[in-house]
């Protein structure tokens, strides 16, 4: 069976947009504040970039900042706009985004910065950023320190964002950020046993392979018969949010 390639997830998420929106995480507001407060100047403008169906773009525009969201994928743009329809939006790559020199204060990119040519992306981060103003980077990450959580990791058996490279993912980002700072926000989300199957669909390393059915079969039966899982209507499951930020002098 051959696996989907880089570029084949890159653009499929549009077509689960609806249920990227439904049972993806939110992101803390304290990770948010934190990358915030790096800035030396006011933070009113911000460019949300790879925003999906803007989950972390909800939560700036709920601590009151102009933000506007960039996505490349119109499904999840469409999708966008029907949670959030005062926010304007934008069909944009990060790599060349419709904003002109020092346009705004902050960028920010949330479960999206691992799909961009990084390089490329910085540069363009950096061009649009006023001097004083802020680049921010976030992933929620399962936590598989839960001994349930690590168990539906090695079904899924994927990146999870930045799984692959979790020990290494500060010195990645400093490779094109120099000055980026790391810290790590837990929270947890309710969901139903089936909803975090269908949380397991958003997954493009799972919707796209040929066998995804036994992979959401196995998921059902471990959130069945684990002892922190089993007979519950409602599951916590955790995540660490982990965020970076850019000050940009």
């Amino acid at each position: 069976m051959s696996e989907p390639t880089f570029d084949d997830r890159k653009m499929s998420f549009g077509a689960a947009a609806a249920s990227y929106a439904a049972f993806r995480p939110g992101f803390p507001p304290e990770a948010a504040r934190w990358i915030l407060a790096a800035g030396t100047r006011p933070v009113v403008d911000v460019a949300d970039v790879g925003a999906g169906t803007g989950a972390f773009t909800r939560v700036l525009a709920g601590l009151g900042l102009r933000v506007e969201a960039y996505e490349p994928d119109p499904g999840m743009l469409d999708e966008l706009a029907r949670g959030l329809q005062d926010v304007p939006r934008h069909l944009a790559r990060a790599e060349h985004l419709p904003l002109g020199d020092e346009s705004v204060d902050a960028v920010t990119a949330a479960q999206a910065w691992h799909w961009f040519d990084k390089p490329a992306a910085a540069v363009e981060f950096r061009r649009v950023v006023r001097p004083g103003g802020v680049i921010g980077l976030l992933w929620n990450i399962r936590d598989d320190r839960v001994a349930w959580m690590g168990a539906m990791s090695d079904i899924v058996d994927g990146e999870d964002s930045m799984r692959a490279s979790r020990v290494d993912a500060l010195a990645e980002i400093r490779a094109v950020h120099p000055e980026v700072e790391r810290a790590d926000f837990a929270h947890t989300v309710a969901m139903t046993p089936e909803d975090i199957v269908r949380l397991s669909s958003t997954f493009s390393y799972v919707r796209l392979r040929p066998d995804a059915a036994d992979v959401y079969a196995a998921l059902r039966e471990l959130l069945a018969t684990h002892p922190e899982t089993r007979g519950r209507d409602l599951i916590d499951v955790p995540y660490v949010c982990a965020t970076y930020r850019i000050a940009r002098p």
